[in-house]
């Protein structure tokens, strides 16, 4: 049947946490037409000359905040990721090869699809780690890969993984995260679903990413026997003040917690594996908003490159009918 590939793409992250990094990131990532909030001309010209000045400075200082002696958190564990699932389904005899790949900055798919090919894939299971698709990450993918694609002499076949939102084994695996992070130990905890906003535009074109988050927040609170009075889904990182985005925001949902929930557990289930949103935006920044006065918050991290994400992703690559059952 010949060699598979195993591409595992995600959003990406600067070289390093520096001023000029983290600008030649953000240029790339910002200029994507599905991430630009206007007229190109006029979004370029407002990107270059005040935008990309300053957003590149703070956002070196947060990316500084989080950064390893490795690296990129997120390119750091993408790698470990990558060559656990390698390794698990060759256990199994299969003939795979699984890369990682990045919608901005490296590596880059077509880089990541070249050296798969290079290694004798013809068969391509691309998965993007976004359970929940959207437009603005799924679809993102989706261009890199078209293009990668139309760039090789030879395309091999390619299975693309859409979402996976309902799937036993990533319900089964964010439950069993949050039971792992304490949950549940305490009276008064409660937990709040963070998930990445995406403007409203986007949702009256046709994306279903709303519904998907609310399917999966309900199946995670069934799974873990809450009561409606538990649990709380809100909605994060709003890229500009020019649109209007999908809500409620996760400060207003904080807001609304009673002084008596001490203990708040936050889980970002859009996020398969943790990133500058979840590792600032919530375990640094919201953390501090959050807590004080006997209130503590919690941080659920991501499935990174744990056994139960492994394991999923064997189940994934295997639904696609082109290699045999690994193991986690």
């Amino acid at each position: 049947m010949g060699k598979t590939g195993i591409l595992l793409l995600n959003t990406g992250s600067p070289e390093a946490p520096t001023s000029d990094a983290v600008r030649s990131y953000l240029a790339e990532f910002l200029t994507d037409p599905r991430i630009c909030p206007m007229n190109p001309r006029i979004w370029s010209f407002l990107l270059n000359r005040f935008i990309l000045p300053k957003r590149s400075t703070a956002s070196a200082a947060k990316y500084a905040a989080i950064w390893t002696e490795a690296g990129s958190p997120l390119d750091v564990t993408m790698r470990s990721l990558a060559g656990r699932l390698e390794a698990s389904l060759r256990f199994a005899d299969e003939d795979v090869a699984v890369a990682r790949a990045m919608s901005y900055g490296k590596p880059s798919v077509g880089e990541a699809l070249r050296g798969l090919v290079d290694r004798g894939c013809g068969r391509i299971v691309a998965i993007p780690l976004y359970p929940q698709s959207a437009f603005s990450t799924t679809g993102a993918v989706h261009d890199k890969l078209d293009e990668a694609l139309a760039a090789l002499d030879h395309a091999p076949e390619v299975a693309f993984v859409d979402d996976y939102y309902e799937e036993g084994a990533y319900i089964d695996a964010v439950a069993e995260s949050i039971r792992a992070a304490g949950f549940g130990q305490g009276t008064s905890d409660r937990l709040l679903f963070a998930f990445h906003s995406i403007p409203i535009s986007d949702i009256k074109g046709g994306d279903a990413y709303p519904e998907q988050t609310l399917w999966t927040a309900q199946a995670v609170a069934t799974k873990l026997g809450l009561s409606d009075a538990e649990w709380r889904v809100g909605y994060q990182s709003r890229f500009d003040k020019s649109r209007s985005w999908l809500g409620p925001s996760v400060n207003a949902v904080l807001e609304g917690f009673p002084e008596s929930y001490s203990d708040l557990f936050v889980v970002a289930p859009n996020f398969s594996v943790d990133c500058l949103e979840t590792l600032y935006d919530i375990d640094i920044v919201l953390r501090r908003r959050y807590e004080g006065a006997g209130r503590r918050l919690r941080y659920v991290a991501c499935l990174n490159d744990s056994d139960s994400h492994v394991g999923l992703l064997n189940e994934l690559v295997v639904a696609q009918g082109i290699v045999a059952q690994g193991t986690g």
